[in-house]
């Protein structure tokens, strides 16, 4: 990777529907080159796909949470398995797999705080392997997108 390969990824992240010429011009290349590059970006699977950002507020989903789960036993088939659950829970935005005190974080969305309980206390904890939870509501966040190459020493 080097810095176009910086630029054209830094583009399609703030505005994934440019097209070719408007994302040439932009990080100055060539249409061509241009594509010859987002090309070789997406099957060396650096650029793994293109989504579209939501706001969850407008589509019912404004209460978001982050909540530490700790589980036991800490086995490979209990971790896939409450990951795989996890996964599959409408609420459920993404599972980090953790290392240190919390097993998992799993970022949620969901309607109402009523609703978190719900979930949490008729599906979630209702697992054998979920020893405990802690739940952080999210105020307000910020996205930083950055996808420059770390320079080694």
């Amino acid at each position: 990777m080097d810095e176009l390969d910086s630029a054209i990824l830094r583009e399609l992240q703030a505005d994934a529907r440019l097209t070719n010429r408007e994302l040439a011009a932009r990080v100055g290349l060539a249409p061509s080159s241009c594509l010859v590059r987002t090309r070789a970006l997406r099957e060396q699977g650096i650029l793994t796909g293109f989504h579209a950002q939501v706001d969850l507020a407008k589509i019912g989903r404004g209460v978001q949470a982050l909540i530490a789960f700790t589980i036991r036993p800490l086995s490979r088939d209990v971790i896939r398995g409450f990951e795989t659950f996890a996964l599959e829970q409408p609420e459920v935005l993404a599972v980090f797999v953790l290392g240190g005190g919390d097993d998992f974080l799993v970022h949620v969305a969901i309607p109402t705080i009523s609703d978190m309980h719900t979930m949490l206390v008729d599906r979630f904890s209702k697992r054998k392997e979920v020893v405990g939870f802690r739940t952080s509501i999210i105020y307000d966040h910020r996205r930083r997108l950055s996808v420059d190459p770390v320079r080694q020493g």
